[in-house]
């Protein structure tokens, strides 16, 4: 319902529920979703889990409520007298008519500037090919001497040289000192980079800290670090900060890793499986020897028991040449012998023909015989039968009763008159005889 509803009439009185609610949507409708800064006090957090309070500056405050499953959300816990940047949509509690801010996020003052500075330089440098996958070097697999760029106070070093005596304790390490916080850092660790590569005395280069807030970690967001480790000969993997922190630096190395131990773990190779893989290999080779020799020696016999002297393999050669020969002979003497079968049978089943050749042609003679006389029989009998219906025929002619002195009667329809009683005095009727036909006429009828 829209704020001018409520002022149609002038004479409307309003309740005060319907005013603020009113009000809420009017606020809610045109104020868009803004980030606001200032100080928390009165801080609340309520046992349903949603946190009030007021952000405050010196001269004026507003009520704040973050809902649970919005602070729930939050990497690091508010306190009162924090200074912070909220993204909130303005709106107005109607049971009390207190204008008030939803929160949706909140970060720290600062951050906001800090992250649009991040993410332009991430685009230039991007853009330009700094961070493309085809630049990436691979890393040594056994590197003869590891850099590492860090502070010597850093936690981070502590952890990557436990990690590297540990999987490797030959290497030898090389430090290039330098600040990771503070001003000027940036620079210094730029130039411990471009130094490393001017000694060109290590394989890989380790750059790592500890893990901070975005301003802890800022000297690794500058382009001058970006842009000497881009241009470094060497290998460079990141450790920088926790898993979740992503530094410029991370998208410049050649590999990233999610934190400094991890970096290390990833310079160089972890001596107990390299021992592993070669106990297995070791356990590989000689099982492959020993069934190769295995082998060897079962070819060795096979070839042994096929080696013959020459006169013994000739005379073997001479009783199989017998063999073949014996068996072609007989095989010849089966053909001469199967083929001459074949002629006896054949030479009787041409006998048996002939013999059955004159016994099918008096057959022959007999059945052309019997069929011309059952022929002039069924002529015969065809004939009187036909001379037999010509006579009835004739018999059922009616001329032939006619000619007896009958006559045929028909009206003047045609129809033949068989009573008397179907005529009428003075019909006209038509007399046929055996020879010509009259028309009369009734004169009387009885």
């Amino acid at each position: 319902m829209s704020f001018e509803l409520f002022f149609e009439e002038k004479s409307r009185v309003l309740r005060v529920a319907e005013l603020n609610f009113a009000i809420k949507q009017l606020l809610e409708s045109n104020v868009p979703l803004l980030w606001v800064r200032g100080e928390i006090s009165n801080l609340v957090k309520a046992a349903s889990g949603h946190y009030y309070f007021s952000l405050k500056d010196d001269q004026a405050q507003v009520r704040c409520v973050m809902f649970r499953h919005k602070n729930q959300l939050l990497g690091n816990p508010v306190s009162n007298g924090q200074l912070v940047e909220v993204l909130a949509v303005a709106t107005l509690y109607e049971q009390r008519g207190d204008f008030q801010l939803t929160v949706e996020q909140i970060r720290q003052a600062g951050l906001g500037i800090l992250y649009e500075q991040f993410e332009r330089l991430k685009q230039l440098l991007e853009g330009q090919g700094l961070f493309a996958a085809g630049r990436k070097r691979a890393l040594p697999a056994f590197p003869e001497r590891i850099g590492i760029i860090t502070s010597p106070q850093a936690a981070a070093l502590r952890d990557v040289l436990a990690t590297l005596r540990q999987r490797l304790p030959t290497v030898p390490v090389v430090l290039y000192p330098a600040p990771v916080q503070g001003a000027g850092s940036a620079e210094k660790i730029a130039a411990a980079i471009r130094l490393a590569n001017q000694r060109a005395e290590c394989e890989v280069l380790i750059l790592c800290r500890g893990g901070g807030s975005i301003e802890d970690l800022w000297a690794f967001n500058e382009e001058c670090v970006a842009r000497a480790i881009a241009a470094s000969a060497i290998p460079v993997v990141s450790g920088i900060g926790h898993e979740t922190d992503f530094t410029i630096a991370d998208f410049a190395a050649d590999d990233r890793a999610p934190t400094p131990t991890a970096a290390a773990q990833r310079a160089v190779p972890d001596r107990h499986a390299l021992v592993e893989r070669l106990r297995d290999t070791a356990q590989h080779l000689h099982r492959a020897q020993r069934n190769r020799m295995r082998n060897a020696m079962q070819t060795l016999d096979y070839l042994q028991r096929r080696l013959v002297h020459p006169a013994q393999q000739l005379q073997r050669q001479k009783q199989q040449f017998g063999q073949l020969q014996q068996r072609m002979q007989r095989a010849f003497a089966y053909c001469e012998q199967h083929k001459h079968w074949q002629w006896q049978t054949l030479a009787q089943r041409l006998r048996a023909a002939g013999s059955d050749f004159a016994r099918l042609r008096d057959r022959q003679v007999n059945l052309a015989q019997r069929l011309t006389k059952a022929m002039h029989v069924t002529q015969a009998r065809q004939s009187g039968r036909v001379e037999n219906a010509a006579q009835h025929l004739a018999l059922l002619n009616p001329k032939q009763v006619l000619a007896r002195g009958y006559s045929l009667v028909q009206d003047a329809n045609g129809s033949v008159v068989m009573d008397a009683g179907q005529l009428a005095v003075g019909a006209e009727l038509r007399v046929t005889f055996a020879s010509g036909w009259a028309r009369t006429r009734v004169q009387e009828k009885g």
